[in-house]
This record gives C-alpha cells, structure tokens and sequence, in this order.
C-alpha cells in the first residue's frame, strides 16, 4: 500500500521538524511549509491525504490558506492553534477545516486524530465503487454508499465531516440527538473537542442544504436538547 502523504504547514521549524519525525516513523511521507503562500501553492501541487495547518503563520495565514484550499478540495484540514481562545477553534471550523488540535500537544493525539481523518477519507473511497443507495427528501437526493450530495441535480460539495453529520441524522430521520451523542457517534471517541464543533458544522451544512438557512427544512433544532433531520 502506498505511504500516505502530510502536509506540514508550520513556520516553527522546531515543532515542523519534530512532527515530521514522528510522522516519518509511523510511515508517513511528509512535506513542509513555512509561510502561508508557500503552503498552499504545496497543497495544491502536491495533493496530500491531510494538511497539518497552523493558524499563525507569515505571508498569509492559517483561515486564508483553509478557505483557499476550500474552494478546489476536501483534503482533511486539521488546524493547529497555538491558544486555547474559542474563536480560532471556530473559524477554522467555519472555514471547512475537520478538526484542530492545541499547542502544546501530545504526539500520540496529534498521529492519533491524523489516522483517525486518513481513515474516513479511504473509507470514502473505498465507498465510490459500492452501487447507489440514493434516498430522497424532497429537493435533496442523499446517495448513502457514495457520499454524494445533490440539490435540485446539483452536486453539493460537502466536507467529509459534514456528510458523516447528514447521513448520520437521516438515516435516523425524526430521532433528536443531542450535541454530545453527536460527537461521540459521528467525531469520534478519538475526538477531543466540544460541542460547539457540532453547531459550527450544522452551520455549515444549512448553508449548502438549505434555501433559507435561517429557516431550515432539513436539519432542524430541538431547543435545549440537540438536532434532528426531519424529510420536508
């Protein structure tokens, strides 16, 4: 099986290294960046299985760099954030990224939640092969084995993160779940992060679902308890 590919976007070359030393142990090919603009030229010319990205970086930044790559692939983002202020979290998150981890970090969780996103990613692809199971809402045709998204014939493009929360809710179409349950069943145990994750992506996802995402028909709120998906 060929060795996947990292790409490290960090301008503290200490940190670079040293991660690109872990990653080169556990079987990884790495590249490395160490400003922003640099990075993303990398990111679209070398096409990794996952970017390491730092939020604090010259030239341009982290959120400038995820919204670029946003606009052309759905490679794996995990963002490195260098403080624990909510804020970054969000806006990567906002931005498209998957997941972010903050400085100081173990390297166990860091290659940890690297395999966890390469591994959804190849069971996507894994998935392209497998025939249509294509369940229709309305305007939305869902197809639930190849992880395509269509509104009105349109393709949507979502990230895998945003689909693993769509297909999750409609296979359990009316049955609410709370934020929690939602991280717990769709991120991960290996995921660390709070609830707030959740609400960012279903933010996220009403603005490529829905119309009116301030009115939505498909992913709805149960106040004070979580979410669910309801067929139009």
């Amino acid at each position: 099986m060929d060795s996947k590919k990292v790409l490290i976007i960090e301008d503290e070359k200490s940190i670079s290294d040293i991660i690109k030393f872990n990653l080169n142990k556990e079987g990884f090919e790495v590249e490395t960046a160490y400003d922003g603009q640099v990075g993303l030229e990398k990111a679209l010319a070398v096409k990794p299985d996952l970017i390491l990205l730092d939020v604090m970086l010259p030239i341009m930044d982290g959120f400038h760099v995820c919204k670029k790559i946003r606009e052309s692939s759905t490679v794996p983002i995990l963002m490195l954030t260098a403080k624990e202020e909510e804020v970054d979290k969000v806006l990567g998150l906002e931005l498209g990224a998957d997941d972010y981890i903050t400085k100081p970090f173990g390297m166990r969780e860091l290659i940890a939640r690297i395999k966890a996103n390469i591994r959804r990613t190849d069971l996507v692809a894994s998935l392209q092969d497998q025939p249509s199971n294509v369940q229709d809402f309305g305007s939305l045709a869902i197809d639930l084995n190849r992880y395509e998204v269509r509104k009105n014939g349109n393709a949507l493009e979502l990230t895998l993160r945003e689909f693993e929360l769509l297909k999750y809710l409609a296979e359990r179409e009316n049955k609410v779940f709370s934020r929690e349950q939602l991280l717990e069943e769709v991120w991960g145990y290996e995921y660390y992060g709070d609830i707030r994750t959740v609400d960012v992506t279903v933010r996220r996802l009403r603005e490529k679902l829905e119309d009116d995402s301030s009115e939505p028909k498909y992913i709805m709120t149960k106040r004070g308890i979580g979410y669910y998906f309801r067929r139009p």
